[in-house]
């Protein structure tokens, strides 16, 4: 049997899981039940990281003891993935003594290896992140302090004596690496990132601290103890047995996959093999860095309050429907968004109208007209064999597209092929020909359909296993999904199927009790009749007007200066998803740094006619969210007989340029 040995991040214990750990979670779980459907023996590892400063810290504000917060917590992640169906095959803890073992070991073999010295740090270090950062990697915040380029919050200047790893010794081989390499870090710009590092050189690592006693202690020298992402990357070989257990060690390592938050590739894609260089051992196959999740365009924060439970929207919906929405809906790889309006969307039209209908009109049929006994597939017609060769061609490109975990872009193929059977079914029109009594030609659509429906479910079920399973169960099928049923035809044929309700269950959709949005405003304002436009004041932020403007009134001159208007140059630009007016820009503002605003102007320019453009935008408008994505500015653009053009200068101006 084919091996495959997945792991996630190992999450730090200092908070509550949340939507945002769950979401590598859940993809891992995407993953792992994929490679299990196509044969493979399956390794899913997932965890906690549970030393470190903050840990320290936050136990201390509960007036506990850091062991006593860490199994809290430890086990609330446990409880979370066992609620969310999650198929991991073991849990680790950085506090697990097998681990300590293993983490005494390894350093020790570096140390033995000659890769570790004593020297004194003397440097930035960020409690957050648990991370050292060298001066010039740093920012400032508007008050002049320093802070983390991850998390945005202040630094600490430190002085200790630490053992310190050569990290710069291992800067050729990685080059090598990632040249010979080119796929070993995805997506290829995270890569590119890392190849810029790479490129600029590296320096030692500090990989101990004396002033933290919560912790690994280094062997031999106990005041010192071990860096804790040094700790925590030695997880992944320390869950499957090294040095203790070889024989299982062997089986699994190298790791085919680590999936990790881009914010921690650099420890993974160079520190890590780094590490693994120096005591000799093989390196993974490949790390895949994938983005952050948003919940409606804000970064998770407990602060902000939108840091939520999984499970209050699985309870809601159905674990299923969340887990399609986030692969679905999420460009894995990229940043994304997590909105409860664009679920209830997804969870309407493909998974209610597009699938679940299908299965419904066509299990009804058969109930009907051949008594709950699937049909068997006898002469095609043409239109037959257009479908089924149509499946061949989904199955080929969906296998293809999941083996490069292009996860998004394989259902995306897998609902086209659904749109496909969709229109068959309407195309064959199978009431028309039960009416006309040609029973043996409503017998091979009927047998056509419910195969390709089960084929789907089989291919969707790594994603959505629930109702993967129930659509098995409708059918007479066990529930154990192989790749064997993905071959041939009339597998279903004489099988008694069970017809009942719907697969999914459409949901009204849930109205915010926020203010709408700018583009709702100018919909309701576009509706009305003009005498009642004059009278209403409107705004296109989320922010109450104070006065009315209108073509008859004048601005004095105090007012006009409160607009900031600047020149910004477009740095990307992209479609939102389900909108066909709103375009998705990140811009400069030279010494306002960079933002992100959205404008409706996708029928007018494509994304790639805006990069590049100095255009004209409000600075200082309030910030407002348009399905569900922060916007803060407004471009400017003059529109005249269905035409718009974006305001744009002339010569060669500075992003950041003030227009007086």
């Amino acid at each position: 049997m084919k091996k495959f040995y997945i792991t996630t991040p190992i999450y730090y214990v200092n908070a509550e899981p949340h939507i945002g750990s769950s979401y590598t979670t859940i993809m891992g779980d995407i993953i792992a039940r994929y490679k299990r459907m196509m044969g493979y023996d399956v390794f899913y590892l997932t965890g906690t990281d549970e030393h470190g400063q903050k840990i320290e810290q936050a136990a201390r504000q509960k007036g506990i003891e850091p062991k006593q917060l860490c199994d809290e917590l430890a086990g609330k992640f446990k409880q979370l993935w066992k609620d969310l169906g999650i198929t991991n095959d073991y849990f680790v803890r950085t506090t697990d003594e097998s681990h300590v073992r293993t983490v005494q070991y390894f350093v020790s073999k570096m140390l033995e290896n000659g890769d570790l010295y004593k020297g004194t740090y003397e440097g930035w270090y960020c409690v957050p992140c648990e991370t050292y950062w060298n001066e010039d990697e740093l920012e400032m915040d508007e008050h002049g302090h320093k802070i983390c380029p991850t998390c945005k919050r202040e630094v600490q200047l430190i002085k200790e004596e630490n053992y310190f790893f050569k990290l710069s010794k291992y800067n050729e081989s990685l080059l090598k690496l990632f040249t010979e390499n080119p796929e070993f870090v995805e997506p290829d710009f995270r890569r590119n990132e890392m190849l810029k590092i790479l490129e600029s050189g590296l320096k030692d690592l500090s990989i101990t601290r004396t002033t933290l006693k919560w912790g690994i202690p280094m062997p031999d020298d106990p005041q010192h103890v071990i860096y804790v992402w040094v700790d925590a990357l030695i997880n992944y070989v320390s869950a499957i047995g090294y040095p203790d257990n070889l024989e299982t060690f062997e089986k699994w390592w190298p790791a085919d996959l680590h999936l990790i938050g881009k914010e921690i590739n650099r420890f993974h894609s160079l520190i890590w093999p780094a590490m693994l260089m120096s005591v000799g051992l093989p390196l993974p196959k490949k790390v895949y860095a994938h983005g952050w999740l948003t919940v409606n365009g804000q970064k998770i924060s407990k602060s902000l309050g939108n840091a939520i439970d999984p499970r209050e929207y699985m309870n809601k919906y159905g674990n299923d429907v969340v887990r399609y929405y986030l692969a679905r809906d999420v460009m894995f790889g990229r940043d994304g968004d997590f909105s409860e309006e664009n679920l209830i969307k997804r969870l309407n039209s493909d998974l209610a109208n597009d699938y679940g209908n299908l299965l419904h009109r066509t299990l009804a049929m058969i109930k009907k007209h051949f008594d709950s006994k699937i049909p068997e597939i006898k002469t095609l017609e043409d239109i037959d064999r257009k479908l089924l060769e149509e499946y061949e061609e989904t199955k080929r490109t969906y296998i293809e597209l999941m083996e490069r975990y292009k996860i998004t872009d394989a259902l995306d193929h897998l609902w086209q092929f659904i749109s496909s059977l969709n229109k068959y079914f309407d195309e064959t029109r199978p009431w028309t020909l039960a009416k006309e009594g040609k029973m043996e030609r409503l017998g091979t659509v009927l047998a056509i359909v419910t195969e390709n429906i089960m084929k789907v479910a089989t291919l969707a079920s790594p994603v959505m296993p629930n109702s993967s399973a129930e659509v098995y169960r409708r059918l007479s099928m066990e529930p154990v999904f192989t790749d064997h049923v993905l071959e041939g035809w009339n597998n279903l044929k004489g099988k008694s199927i069970i017809h009942g309700e719907p697969l999914f269950k459409k949901m009204e959709k849930i109205e915010s009790e926020k203010t709408n949005t700018e583009v709702d405003k100018m919909e309701k304002l576009n509706n009305k009749p003009e005498e009642e436009k004059k009278l209403e004041v409107k705004e296109t932020s989320d922010s109450k007007a104070e006065n009315v403007v209108t073509t008859e009134e004048f601005l004095d001159i105090d007012t006009f200066k409160r607009v900031d208007l600047r020149v910004a140059k477009i740095l990307e630009a992209e479609r939102v998803q389900k909108s066909e007016k709103l375009v998705k820009l990140q811009i400069d503002l030279g010494e306002l740094g960079k933002r992100q605003i959205v404008a409706g102007i996708a029928q007018y320019y494509s994304p790639e006619e805006l990069v590049g453009r100095l255009i004209i935008v409000v600075a200082n408008l309030k910030p407002a969210k348009l399905m569900g994505i922060e916007s803060r500015g407004m471009l400017l653009a003059a529109k005249k007989d269905g035409q718009l053009r974006l305001l744009t200068v002339s010569g060669d101006i500075e992003p950041g340029a003030k227009i007086s």
